[in-house]
């Protein structure tokens, strides 16, 4: 049997949770399918801001049902909070009930995860700066994910990603090293070597350095052996890691004094957030990230109604209301509200409503544009601080 539902099944509500189909019973044999205004929105305080990503499968689900649905643009970075304390709802969706609310299951599935893998893939990008971040870590989950992962991965901020269909997803060439493989089956030296003669005249150059003995030596042998070598990978793994920074500090100094100070050094292999700093000072120059980004957990948006035939009613918890998402053009900050107008509490500045109407009536208006969504995030990512 296959693990993976079809696009069918799931608009066909095979992957819903099955209380959706027993109330759609309930509901159509008390007549009643009142117009709602339904919101998504996380509510946790901890984290310090939300990448949202996967627009593209939730207005997908949406085709052909009558309703209109209004979404903070892919690849905006939020608080879950406003600064008045309110959830922010990053999608608004408004219609019959019985016209979409059996969708619930996966429309909060196809935004809670896309958006945990942008939003970490954010994180790391805010730390890392300018030098090169891969996404490495399509092998920790299912092999059917890898477009999602690698899609999704590239919007919060990754530079490059290394599965094929990935690749093609974003409409960018896979990107990679070597494997431990080839240099076990052939030697270092030989494998290096052909590698070398193999790989196409435009791809980096980058030497695995860490198969057997000491990186060091190891990275000064490849940069011999690989005359015009871009980069050399330490992907040391931590029964020998020991202090990872002062291995990637010592490649550094016995290139720099062999007059190869041009040649990087990319590091992998279990990276985390807070090894980061310590890395980059010792002289990491790209870094490949797998399970932290590729596993992320997902974020946990809630659906819920806050509106029913014109009267503001929800569950205790949440916010009623027909609401706006308004944002500061100066200070960048978050104002949720039931007006059409707002001026910024903190600078008096005029705000704009940020949402984008990305479905109209069962029409899709949302146009996917993975480079611009991950232009819009890098801009972002200079309006926030991480602790």
């Amino acid at each position: 049997m296959r693990n993976i539902a079809s696009f069918e099944e799931i608009v066909n509500l095979k992957t819903t949770d099955i209380y959706f189909l027993r109330a759609k019973e309930v509901l159509k044999r008390a007549g009643v399918n009142p117009k709602v205004v339904m919101e998504i929105t996380c509510s946790s305080r901890d984290l310090p801001w939300i990448t949202l990503a996967g627009l593209d499968d939730l207005t997908e689900l949406l085709r052909g049902k009558n309703v209109d649905v209004f979404s903070l643009p892919e690849g905006t970075i939020f608080p879950p909070r406003d600064i008045n304390g309110i959830p922010i709802p990053a999608v608004k969706i408004t219609g019959r009930y019985l016209e979409f609310g059996m969708l619930e299951t996966p429309l909060l599935g196809s935004i809670s995860q896309a958006s945990g893998i942008a939003t970490k893939a954010s994180f790391f990008k805010k730390r890392i700066g300018d030098i090169p971040l891969l996404s490495f870590g399509v092998r920790r989950m299912h092999p059917a994910l890898a477009p999602l992962i690698d899609r999704n991965a590239y919007i919060g901020g990754c530079d490059k990603v290394s599965s094929i269909i990935g690749a093609e997803r974003i409409g960018k060439r896979a990107e990679g090293t070597m494997p431990h493989s080839l240099l076990l089956l052939l030697g270092e030296e030989k494998g290096w070597k052909m590698y070398d003669e193999v790989m196409e005249a435009d791809s980096a150059r980058t030497a695995l350095v860490d198969t057997y003995g000491d990186e060091k030596e190891s990275a000064i042998r490849a940069a011999e052996i690989i005359e015009d070598l871009d980069a050399v990978r330490l992907d040391t793994p931590s029964s020998r890691r020991g202090n990872f920074s002062d291995i990637v500090r010592e490649v550094k100094w016995e290139l720099d004094r062999r007059g190869k100070g041009d040649v990087g050094i990319i590091v992998s292999g279990g990276i985390k957030e807070e090894d980061i700093e310590g890395l980059k000072k010792a002289g990491a120059t790209g870094f490949g990230i797998g399970t932290s980004i590729s596993s992320a957990a997902a974020i946990d948006f809630a659906m819920d109604i806050v509106n029913i035939d014109g009267k503001d009613k929800t569950k205790k918890g949440k916010y009623s209301g027909n609401k706006n998402v308004f944002r500061c053009k100066k200070c960048h900050s978050y104002l949720v509200s039931t007006e059409s107008k707002q001026r910024c509490p903190v600078d008096g500045t005029s705000m704009e409503s940020i949402y984008e109407k990305v479905v109209d009536g069962g029409k899709v208006n949302y146009k996917e544009d993975v480079d611009k969504s991950r232009e819009y995030v890098l801009e972002q990512l200079g309006w926030f601080q991480l602790s």
